[in-house]
């Protein structure tokens, strides 16, 4: 069988395998990499796995995709990703909360964050992609965060030989949880750094240090390579299109669905990198209905699948869900290329960059809109559902998911008759201070002992990743300016 070949979204003439894509982490044009096809798969294909656990799912999903990987070695890479030991809680179960609605629960890893489950295996494929295309030199990954994906990034990365990892996130801008898991880090190759300033600003910085020749100069003479784990990193997304299988294989698995039955997914997502590897897992024909984008108060992405818009001259707000207080969301390209093609994308990213808006002709806006729906949530709306889920159904969700869960009440209330499938994407303890709020309660302590005051109140345990998470040694505190980044990038 020939490999499955990738190339940029911006129309480079390039055509990489996956382990050069992976290796890469951002085209050489700014663009970001997609396969130059979508694998298709029939019910027999999902059906076979039903019975399967998760490691094999991901393994039969991804093997679709990582042409040139060994099939022995991505197997046991999958296994050794999402075992026991890595998932306590188990890989991404499911959890039936009414007649109507699923819960797909993903914070089961070692940071308790949906991250994990594609953060757990990429680096042992990125390692693994050194060795394939004989890389001599080590990799850093620099990472933008938002709260999330730093830590489950900084997790996955430590120690691993031949890599080194910095992370940069918004210093008011995460939770205390986040913060301190990142501050605390144990590792001998890791690096924390906040920014004055927003995800946005991050994000921006790390994608102009990748775009910069001067500094890949200077590193490559440090024998060093730059390399991302964000979303925009194929490694990084094409393991979360394995999580919506296997959702669906327990579904039916749960006689909750029969097989071939359609379904909606409500995905709370800022990046769109969680609800696009939804719509490549449709793509390639897992029966998916509708995929509902769940954002919070910075709802550029509603406006976008709603009229066609891409706008980010918008007032920025800080909310109680701040992984997803993003402006620029950098998996929409990847939608893009496959509904504008290469130059269109192109020139959509620079219109983008150089005006902040972009707006999609008739055509493309009735193709987002005929896979897309969206909604968003106040502050208020989503406390308050925090607070009738717990009351009505006795389940505890943090601030993300209650945005999904918002989002799929008003779809389910429409008169949608299809299963619906609410994606969580953290354990409510990473937002303990915020959910103790919306539960209708003060937060007496202060926020790092919000969890075991979470825990008296629900009586719900705190995962064991995050007990005791206070009395670690904090080794990351310094904070610069956003003009900073690549002098810092450049010290480590």
């Amino acid at each position: 069988m020939e490999n499955l070949m990738y190339k940029s979204t911006r129309g480079s003439k390039n055509y990489l395998t996956s382990s050069e894509a992976i290796k890469r982490g951002l085209a050489e044009d700014g663009g970001l990499y997609m396969p130059t096809s979508i694998p298709k798969i029939d019910l027999d294909f999902i059906g076979s796995m039903v019975d399967a656990p998760y490691s094999e799912r991901a393994f039969k999903v991804l093997s679709l995709y990582l042409t040139d990987y060994d099939s022995r070695t991505l197997h046991e890479i999958c296994e050794k990703a999402y075992s026991a030991e890595r998932f306590v809680g188990g890989a991404a179960p499911v959890y039936s909360l009414n007649e109507k609605t699923d819960v797909l629960e993903l914070w089961h890893g070692p940071t308790c964050a949906f991250k994990d489950m594609a953060l757990q295996i990429m680096p042992m494929l990125l390692s693994e992609a050194l060795k394939m295309t004989g890389e001599k030199n080590d990799a850093l990954i620099l990472v933008a965060t938002s709260g999330d994906t730093g830590k489950a990034a900084l997790e996955g990365y430590r120690d691993v030989d031949k890599i080194r990892i910095m992370v940069f996130y918004p210093e008011n801008g995460v939770s205390a949880m986040q913060k301190l898991q990142m501050a605390s880090q144990e590792g001998n190759n890791v690096n924390v750094v906040a920014i004055k300033g927003n995800f946005d600003d991050a994000q921006t910085g790390v994608k102009e240090i990748f775009a910069s020749k001067e500094i890949a100069h200077k590193l490559l003479e440090k024998n060093t390579f730059l390399s991302s784990a964000n979303s925009i990193n194929w490694g990084r997304l094409v393991p979360q299109v394995a999580y919506y299988f296997s959702a669906y294989c327990d579904m039916v698995k749960a006689k909750r669905i029969k097989l071939g039955d359609r379904i909606s997914v409500v995905v709370p997502t800022g990046n769109f990198g969680n609800i696009f590897a939804a719509h490549l897992a449709r793509a390639m024909g897992l029966p998916i209905k509708k995929l509902i984008c769940a954002s919070n108060k910075n709802s550029v992405l509603t406006d976008f699948i709603e009229k066609g818009v891409y706008d980010k001259n918008r007032e920025f707000y800080t909310t109680i869900s701040p992984s997803m207080d993003i402006l620029v969301s950098s998996n929409v390209e990847r939608l893009l290329s496959l509904i504008a093609g290469e130059e269109g994308t192109a020139d959509y990213m620079t219109a983008l960059k150089n005006e902040g808006k972009y707006v999609l002709s008739d055509e493309q806006k009735d193709a987002v809109k005929a896979g897309f729906g969206a909604g968003f949530t106040t502050e208020e709306e989503t406390a308050e559902t925090i607070k009738e889920t717990f009351e009505k159904y006795g389940y505890l969700i943090d601030t993300h998911t209650a945005v999904a869960m918002k989002c799929a009440k008003e779809y389910i209330g429409s008169g949608n008759g299809e299963q619906v499938l609410v994606v969580s994407t953290a354990s409510p303890y990473k937002f303990a201070s915020s959910v103790i709020e919306a539960l209708g309660k003060k937060c007496e302590l202060e926020a790092v002992l919000a969890p075991e005051e979470l825990e008296a109140l629900s009586g719900k345990e705190i995962p064991l990743p995050l007990v005791k998470l206070h009395e670690k040694r904090i080794r990351f505190d310094k904070s610069i300016e956003k003009t900073e980044m690549a002098d810092e990038v450049l010290k480590f």
